[in-house]
């Protein structure tokens, strides 16, 4: 089985978790996808990377989730969950699947 990026995984927790929740209004099942890709990212970057950078990147997602609520205020919330994913699969690239 081929190997699946975990910046591919951070990303579509991020906006995977945002469209569910909005596509069923129910924030609790978002959350549920939220919670499930970042525990899988999480524990690929430890695999990968070790734990430190797990926890660094671990962090780094969930300040991505929050941020992005006072970012979406700004540029509307499509873009905000977009960016925020594109930065947290680039930090994720560079330190776990770089060189994976």
């Amino acid at each position: 089985m081929a190997r699946v990026p975990s910046a591919a995984v951070a990303a579509t927790g991020l906006v995977g978790g945002y469209g569910v929740a909005r596509w069923t209004k129910k924030r609790q099942l978002g959350g549920a996808v939220l919670a499930v890709a970042g525990a899988t990212a999480a524990q690929q970057w430890r695999q990968r990377a070790g734990g430190k950078a797990a926890g660094a990147l671990t962090a780094a997602y969930v300040a991505a989730f929050a941020g992005s609520h006072p970012l979406a205020k700004k540029v509307g919330a499509w873009p905000a969950v977009f960016g925020v994913a594109g930065a947290v699969a680039l930090a994720s690239w560079a330190v776990a699947d770089r060189n994976a």
